[in-house]
């Protein structure tokens, strides 16, 4: 019966997303059918939200994503590949295809995330021993007026030791960054890791110091051929190192075309890091790091000098940049933030992108608890809204949020009460993590129960204003009255 099931829901998403000739490619993930079709506009979104297995849709980086959760997934794609004729692709190829279609602002969010992802179970990782230092070091929070290690010297050295392993990633964060950013932009990883080094190399003066430096006029040059080019490091940067592994592999590329087999081993790499060494010290550095430190700049100014306006305007702002790809842009102020922790006390945005995720699984909850006539919204709000509270907004965003519209905007409004609150109350991390209730773990000591109090927050005004919507709506007799 199971297999009916799975094969007649194939056959009528093919027939909802424009017939088999309608579909370039396909692939799927652990909970969504990934597709690449030929034109968007053949889609009937309306018959697709009444497939029963579906439990919602979207557009991103040039994909149709159609949700169907664990373990049907995969079921309806062998069925819907035999329908559409298909040969499955992997998630990468997909992308590749996909990537075709986007315009050039589209390929640059892309870009972002694929550099990014990859290191954020390093951030996770160092976060969490940050906080395991935090701890044992931080004054008062077991012991009034005494850290635990004044009360335990014998966890002196282990706190010492612990500190090391937590900073390592933000200490060479460059050096990750360049190695996953030239394998994406198509050039040899470690040469990219190789650049990364350079621009923290200890015989630089460190990037941290820079401002001072410039201050008392102290920054030392070198001089080639009459031109002087600042000695400094790039230390808790991030555009500086993806521009230049950007440069690096189309360095790489133009030069391998040129030089014979034989001698590529030895001529590539030595031009590739000698030019492109060159062009960051003198061009590409100095410029991305005016760039980044506006944005770092500007999203601090948001928070500190706004104060809790700022948090809400974030807590309202984030959730649509998600819809449209956009929150990728923010990955570069975000990690340049966190590589200047030991000056900033801790990042104030993660705190919000909690409250924002937790407002949208409070906003699907409220519609599973208020809209029981329809089982439609039933059988995915339950299980969507608790993804949501952890950290996974997909399915209540697409499958009941955004399709229902009202929870949406519900949730805007209490993401934006819930970040104000904790920009208000200086909430900070030290890393990020699992944007949702499980984030507390990465909370400074001093910020995991104003955390906590923020994410509540967000939860009951968005659970409170998603009920008055849903009672507005079925007064009115809309076209979601489902309420019980």
């Amino acid at each position: 019966m199971a297999n009916k099931n799975y094969e007649k829901a194939a056959k009528e998403i093919l027939e909802a997303v424009g017939g088999k000739e309608n579909v370039v490619s396909g692939a799927h993930c652990a909970t969504r059918l990934r597709l690449v079709l030929k034109d968007d506009s053949k889609i009937n979104k309306d018959k697709l939200d009444n497939i029963e297995l579906v439990k919602g849709s979207f557009n991103n980086a040039g994909q149709f994503q159609i949700i169907l959760g664990t373990g049907i997934v995969n079921e309806v794609f062998k069925f819907f590949s035999q329908a559409a004729e298909l040969s499955e692709v992997g998630k990468e190829e997909l992308k590749e295809i996909a990537a075709k279609k986007a315009n050039v602002f589209q390929r640059i969010l892309k870009s972002l995330a694929d550099v990014f992802v990859p290191i954020l179970p390093a951030l996770v990782a160092s976060g969490l021993l940050m906080g395991i230092n935090n701890v044992l070091t931080s004054k008062g929070l077991f012991v009034a007026g005494k850290t635990l290690i004044e009360v335990f010297p014998q966890f002196t050295d282990l706190a010492n030791m612990i500190n090391l392993f937590s900073n390592a990633a933000f200490v060479f964060l460059p050096v990750l960054i360049g190695f996953h950013a030239a394998k994406n932009f198509g050039g040899t990883p470690v040469l990219g890791a190789v650049i990364g080094a350079i621009m923290i190399h200890p015989d630089l003066l460190n990037g941290y110091g820079y401002g001072e430096a410039l201050a008392k006029h102290t920054i030392p040059y070198w001089n080639i051929f009459g031109l002087n080019i600042a000695q400094v490091g790039y230390q808790g940067t991030v555009l500086p190192i993806i521009a230049s592994s950007f440069i690096l592999a189309k360095i790489e590329t133009f030069t391998r075309k040129y030089v014979p087999a034989i001698l590529d081993m030895i001529i590539t790499p030595l031009v590739s890091v000698l030019l492109t060494s060159f062009i960051t010290f003198t061009v590409i550095g100095p410029i991305m790091r005016v760039i980044g430190d506006g944005m770092t700049n500007g999203v601090l100014w948001l928070f500190f000098d706004l104060g809790p306006l700022g948090g809400a305007i974030y807590g309202v702002v984030y959730p649509l940049l998600v819809i449209t790809g956009m929150h990728h842009s923010m990955a570069a102020a975000e990690m340049q933030i966190l590589a200047n922790i030991s000056k900033l006390g801790g990042s104030p945005t993660f705190a919000v992108v909690s409250a924002s995720n937790v407002a949208q699984g409070a906003a699907a909850l409220a519609c599973f608890f208020f809209m029981k006539k329809d089982k439609k919204i039933q059988s995915v709000a339950s299980a969507a809204g608790i993804s949501a509270l952890l950290g996974i907004t997909e399915p209540a965003v697409f499958g009941v949020n955004l399709n229902l519209k009202f929870p949406f905007l519900a949730a805007l409004i209490g993401s934006a009460v819930g970040s104000g609150y904790a920009v208000w109350m200086k909430v900070l991390s030290v890393s990020q993590g699992p944007a949702g209730i499980p984030g507390v773990i990465v909370m400074r000591p001093q910020s995991m129960i104003q955390f906590l109090v923020s994410i509540t927050i967000s939860f009951v005004v968005t659970f409170i204003v998603t009920y008055l919507f849903v009672k507005i709506f079925n007064r009115k007799g809309g076209k979601n009255n489902g309420v019980a």
